[in-house]
């Protein structure tokens, strides 16, 4: 299956992007490809990337998160995760990013909703 990655602005300036599928070095490039696109897009002040439908993340969808988060805030904007899976969001913890990409403790079933304002993304 070729992972997808729906994109939308739901606020002017204000995206998401929803992989579904498996984040891993062989869907890797197409993420990159859909964060890379919303980012040369005018007046992205944030991105927000639904985990909802990703049921695993490996390193190379880690690496791939953090880039495009560094490469927002370099265009000062932010880039951060919602509504991991629990072993999603596990592999965010491991790996001491949960809070770099926006997810400060999580909710009780370990997810993170988006902010106040925003609707649920699911």
């Amino acid at each position: 299956m070729v992972m997808q990655v729906g994109t939308r602005e739901v606020e002017p300036g204000r995206f998401v992007l929803a992989p579904l599928g498996d984040i891993d070095m062989a869907s890797v490039r197409r993420v990159e490809q859909a964060l890379q696109a919303v980012l040369d897009r005018p007046g992205v002040v944030e991105i927000v990337v639904d985990l909802a439908e990703v049921p695993f993340l490996d390193s190379t969808g880690v690496a791939a998160l953090l880039r495009g988060a560094a490469e927002a805030v370099g265009r000062g904007a932010s880039l951060r995760v919602a509504n991991p899976r629990p072993l999603v969001a596990r592999v965010l913890r491991i790996t001491a990013v949960d809070t770099l990409l926006g997810l400060p403790g999580g909710d009780a079933d370990g997810t993170s909703s988006v902010e106040p304002g925003w609707r649920r993304l699911r």
